[in-house]
């Protein structure tokens, strides 16, 4: 799956996503968008954002883009070192317009 990090995730999650190919808003250059034009970028070309962004379902209509969104509880990296074999196995279950939360130990 072809999966797009937030700004508020740290970068060297991507390392961590193996079986997807990963890639962050800064590295794509859409550093500083608001959440709107973020998905609708995002959408032309991935499958699924990752955020730890605990208000883009509030803010958002996600049923209305192609794309999935995977909602961690943190950001905090050594939590997110240890949880990504389950943060791995989420990305492999999303589904396009749907919003998953991720409770991260």
């Amino acid at each position: 799956m072809r999966v797009l990090l937030d700004e508020c995730v740290p970068a060297p999650l991507a390392k961590l996503l193996a079986n997807h190919q990963s890639s962050t808003v800064q590295q794509r250059g859409w550093a500083g968008f608001k959440n709107g034009i973020l998905l609708n970028l995002a959408a032309r070309e991935f499958d699924a954002m990752i955020t730890c962004d605990q208000s883009i379902r509030h803010q958002q209509n996600l049923a209305t883009l192609p794309i999935a969104v995977l909602e961690l509880s943190t950001n905090d990296l050594t939590r997110l070192r240890v949880a990504a074999t389950s943060i791995d196995s989420a990305i492999s279950n999303l589904a396009p317009k749907s919003l998953t939360q991720l409770a991260i130990p």
